[in-house]
């Protein structure tokens, strides 16, 4: 049988194979966030055919002070529910799973975005737009936990089969975790397990609003690639941390620099942290990163350096191609 296509039990959670559409901000939403035709049209093309055994939808704001981009997704209030319910249906009815990415972008927004000032842990000019932000207190901490929390509580009561908690790319939670953006003094910084004691607390609440047989997933940015930044090492040892929470699969990506890795264009290039990483757990581990052929895809399977594979810029050039990569795997097995 084709690693692509071999079934994987996660929790409550059945994957039919191991193709994933991870999260890809398309700035289609109305401006407040909601749902609209765009939005539907866009994941009805995408999905059309079930290629994918889960979609998880692009990062959406918790909270208007962590809104990343004009346009982006909202879970922010109560108003976007009809729409969210709109849009796990459409996924459902085209044959896959969903999960919603819920996200607050720290210091990678601007004031223009959201009319606020940027928070982040320390007063540390974000290194993609240079903005210096504001020091959270703890006051504003424990109110960001409960944005989470209920951002999770909406997910589920529209309909989805889980949420991802984004820890990538230069957003709040990564943050926290680089060593590079936090320099807090207090038991949210400094060591490892200072640094994702928010990421815990997070888990923590989510779980207390969402049930114990709802999935949710993590998005790690596992590496700065910078001297003084997050190490491999690191995420090792809070992967092992996650999967102790309740986490239940780690999707693997960049860190501060965003989705690129500067030390390979190979397809799959985030594997060898993969790899490394999913030696340290047991839970599944969703590699991304360039990948746009499926035999590509199965050699990394076939190598055990991840349980998953997550496809998406191949998938915005060709709507298609989860339907084609299946059929193709599918008739190579069938013809040995």
């Amino acid at each position: 049988m084709s690693y692509l296509l071999k079934p994987l039990q996660t929790g409550s959670l059945t994957l039919a194979n191991r193709l994933i559409m991870p999260p890809m901000a398309t700035a289609k939403s109305e401006a407040d966030g909601s749902i609209n035709k765009a939005v539907l049209d866009y994941y009805q093309e995408k999905s059309n055919g079930g290629g994918f055994s889960l979609i998880i939808i692009e990062h959406s704001f918790i909270s208007q002070q962590g809104k990343a981009s004009n346009n982006q997704l909202s879970v922010a209030d109560d108003s976007v529910l009809a729409g969210l319910r709109s849009l796990a249906d459409v996924i459902h009815r085209n044959g896959s799973k969903t999960m919603m990415q819920i996200n607050h972008a720290g210091s990678a927004t601007t004031q223009e975005i959201t009319g606020m000032a940027p928070i982040a842990p320390s007063t540390v000019p974000h290194p993609r737009n240079g903005n210096t932000p504001k020091e959270l207190t703890k006051q504003e901490i424990i109110e960001i936990i409960h944005a989470f929390q209920t951002a999770a509580s909406r997910v589920k009561t529209a309909g989805f089969d889980g949420i991802e908690i984004d820890s990538a790319h230069g957003y709040l939670l990564n943050q926290f975790f680089s060593p590079l953006t936090n320099k807090r003094t207090d038991e949210y910084g400094g060591t490892i397990h200072n640094r994702i004691r928010l990421h815990l607390q997070i888990i923590e609440a989510v779980r207390a609003a969402v049930g114990d047989n709802f999935p949710i997933l993590l998005r790690l940015g596992a590496c700065d690639f910078q001297e003084g930044g997050i190490t491999l090492e690191d995420s090792q040892i809070a992967a092992k941390e996650f999967e102790k929470a309740g986490i239940s699969i780690l999707d693997i990506s960049g860190s501060l620099l965003g989705y690129n890795s500067p030390e390979s264009a190979d397809q799959g290039y985030f594997s060898p942290l993969t790899e490394a990483i999913k030696q340290a757990v047991s839970i599944p581990i969703i590699l991304t990163g360039g990948i746009t052929e499926p035999q590509a895809a199965e050699e990394l399977l076939a190598s055990g350096k991840a349980d998953l594979i997550g496809v998406g810029r191949a998938v915005l050039k060709n709507s298609l191609w989860a339907k084609h990569a299946i059929e193709s795997l599918e008739t190579a097995t069938y013809c040995r």
